[in-house]
């Protein structure tokens, strides 16, 4: 007489836990590079730098070539970016600015931003990019 036991292992695999996981990380990606890219900007081609990044409620404050001063997505006369400036960052608790410039803009205009900003005591950030 041959008895049998009832647990036998058998070689199934349930795959619905690895789809739900699949799927969650796909969500989380999809939503990820959404936000991952910086809305409101010019673009500009900013120099290379290796270093940490950070996200913050800032301003951006970028220069082109051509000596154009936008703030965010506005363009601003040079004379009037300090007023502007100032508009923008006065509800911010810490006010931060990221000044983005392309390679060729003369340094007499980088420093007339950040001369404005530490007149101002307003943080800033200088945009690079990353290699």
């Amino acid at each position: 007489m041959k008895l049998r036991g009832r647990n036998q292992i058998r070689p199934e695999f349930n795959m619905s836990s690895m789809t739900d996981v699949v799927f969650l990380l796909l969500i989380f990606f999809m939503i990820a590079s959404t936000l991952a890219k910086q809305l409101n900007t010019i673009e500009v081609k900013l120099p290379q730098a290796e270093g940490k990044t950070e996200n913050r409620n800032t301003v951006a404050v970028t220069i082109t070539n051509a000596n154009q001063f936008y703030l965010n997505a506005d363009r601003v006369a040079k004379r009037n970016l300090e007023r502007q400036l100032i508009q923008n960052l006065t509800s911010m608790q810490t006010p931060s600015i990221v000044l983005r410039t392309e390679k060729k803009v003369a340094i007499d205009q980088v420093v007339y931003v950040m001369n404005i900003a530490n007149k101002n005591g307003i943080k800033v950030v200088l945009a690079v990019d990353t290699p």
